[in-house]
């Protein structure tokens, strides 16, 4: 089975209103209404069907020239776990090049803890990859969504079970969550003004709690102008203050 039979599966779903996550489909008026931590918890409803002990769910970031995942969530929800750092570093470019082109579901095994790979192994149209994250286990599922928007459902644990025939339902489920996540926060991905260096810089020492007169004497800035690099930055993501602008900069990777 291929791309068209994976679209094949989601679309029968949808068209059943058996919404894969819940209250959520298509052709339903309550989609509207999906928020981040209900999607977390959906999302923990995939993971406990395939036996994963953790997931993510990551945007592809727009920009062709530096090729990373945003991290939208993870299982440590309003946290964010190691792994996810790892997987939106270095290690997700390979996998962002692949997401931009395909669907198939590619997976890893840590040559420590294989109990996975044989079931991974027996997955028709999968792929193996290089370890997103060390020391895991996981299977990656490339999603798209309207307004070109594409990204990756990750789940990560040592003992994850898919059958086959389970393969292409937990799929079209993944896609259905990725396009109701993408509908309620479209302009984090692709519609951020750029953000300067130095607006960043404040973001982060704002995140470290530092005050406007400490990041002024800091960055040997005066007060005014500090405070108006966290007004440019809060203003460019779009939050109501610098505290949600320091949220949601470090949700998009933006610092760390």
């Amino acid at each position: 089975m291929k791309q068209a039979q994976v679209k094949e599966a989601a679309e029968a779903l949808f068209n059943e209103q058996r919404s894969p996550f819940g209250a959520f489909s298509l052709g339903s008026e309550t989609h509207h209404a999906v928020t981040i931590p209900d999607a977390v918890r959906r999302c923990r409803w995939i993971a406990v069907d395939i036996n994963a002990q953790a997931f993510g769910l990551f945007f592809v970031s727009p920009s062709l020239e530096r090729a990373r995942l945003v991290p939208c969530f993870d299982s440590d929800y309003p946290g964010t776990s190691v792994a996810t750092k790892f997987i939106s570093g270095a290690n997700g470019e390979d996998m962002v090049r692949h997401t931009r082109i395909s669907t198939a579901p590619r997976w890893w095994v840590d040559d420590g803890i294989a109990s996975s790979q044989q079931a991974f192994q027996d997955l028709a149209w999968s792929e193996r990859t290089a370890p997103l994250a060390p020391g895991t286990n996981g299977i990656a599922f490339p999603v798209h969504a309207d307004r070109g928007q594409c990204g990756l459902v990750i789940f990560l644990g040592p003992d994850i079970a898919l059958p086959q025939e389970a393969l292409y339902e937990i799929h079209a489920r993944c896609f259905s969550l990725f396009a109701a996540v993408a509908r309620i926060r479209p302009t984090d991905t692709g519609r951020m003004r750029s953000i300067s260096k130095r607006e960043l810089e404040c973001l982060k020492l704002t995140a470290n709690g530092n005050t406007s007169e400490e990041i002024a004497r800091l960055l040997k800035l005066s007060v005014h102008t500090a405070n108006q690099y966290l007004t440019q930055s809060t203003q460019k993501l779009n939050a109501v203050n610098r505290n949600q602008a320091v949220a949601k900069a470090l949700r998009l990777g933006l610092i760390e």
